[in-house]
């Protein structure tokens, strides 16, 4: 009985202390919201790009008098060279800037779990220990799904290794953001296309047939008719994903459509909001200009409580 609660109790804390799942799972496509690209009914996804996701929720709580002195303020920030414009270039700086700031602050709570001897560094050995330690003698045996704690320990050890670039075993703060995002870094493009393969291929043949390919991202209810999106994406995969049209996605396929490559997100919505707030059309705006158009920018109590009638009046 003893040995039993001690078993639940460790679950418990690897479940803690692992890494969590949605960055376990490689996010295929970052973008810089979860909401949809439409200002005609929000500009919410202007806020969260932006400001950033968690930045977005603050202004949210703001009047619109404090939004505005607070977006002031921010416009200086972002105007580097001092000449009174706010330049694309500049506008996707800060834009990325604020996207990376998520990640920062990401691996910094992480960063304390792990660093146990607070030497600035994380052996690989540290992290497992934390992580999976009282299960590593008993090889996972009080575990109940024995085989996905050791797929868990032989992935983390994989990815661990290939964000550990000099090979000593130990991962600097930037190896170890490589560990947790690995999306974000060009020499982990391999890890990157290996673990989504290893997420969609169900029967390990080494490819994603169009049935593991929606299985990834739906699975119908009882009596529930498809969705129109379903049928979108079956037509991608036909003819666009699979590029030899042999029913199936190779791992060179597979990193032609996760790996983000061509699609600049930060950069299309620096030209995005500079072309809506633009007035005399010189191609840079100006603090005048974005305080116009505050609400683009940023969110407010007024705004966020208007948004909330408009979702309310389009369900009636």
């Amino acid at each position: 009985m003893l040995q039993s609660t001690l078993a639940s109790i460790c679950v418990l804390a690897a479940v803690a202390f692992a890494v969590p799942a949605q960055e376990k799972r490689i996010h295929h496509q970052a973008d810089l919201s979860d909401h949809i690209h439409d200002d005609a009914h929000s500009y919410q996804y202007d806020h969260e790009a932006f400001l950033g996701k968690e930045e977005a929720k603050t202004f949210d709580q703001l009047t619109p008098e404090e939004s505005k002195d607070r977006l002031a303020k921010i416009v200086d920030r972002i105007d580097t060279d001092k000449d009174g414009y706010i330049s694309q270039a500049e506008l996707h700086h800060w834009i990325k800037h604020r996207q990376r700031r998520y990640i920062e602050e990401n691996v910094n709570k992480h960063w304390k779990d792990y660093d146990k001897n607070q030497d600035g560094k994380i052996g690989w050995e540290e992290y497992k220990n934390t992580t999976y330690g009282f299960y590593l003698g008993e090889e996972f045996d009080d575990v109940d799904d024995k085989a996905t704690y050791k797929s868990m320990l032989t992935r983390d050890e994989r990815r661990f290794k290939a964000a550990d670039r000099d090979r000593d075993g130990i991962a600097t703060r930037e190896e170890f953001t490589a560990f947790l995002h690995p999306e974000e870094f060009d020499y982990m493009k391999d890890v990157v296309v290996q673990e989504t393969m290893e997420d969609i291929d169900k029967n390990g043949d080494g490819k994603i047939s169009l049935q593991e390919y929606i299985g990834d991202m739906y699975t119908p209810e009882d009596g529930e008719s498809e969705p129109d999106w379903v049928q979108t994406e079956k037509k991608h995969f036909s003819e666009f994903r699979d590029a030899n049209k042999d029913g199936f996605l190779d791992a060179g396929e597979v990193a032609h459509w996760i790996l983000p490559g061509e699609v600049d997100h930060a950069d299309n919505e620096a030209k995005h909001l500079i072309y809506e707030t633009d007035t005399d059309k010189d191609e840079k705006i100006t603090k005048k200009e974005i305080l116009a158009n505050w609400n683009m920018f940023v969110g407010s109590q007024a705004t966020n409580y208007g948004e909330d009638l408009t979702k309310r009046h389009e369900e009636l």
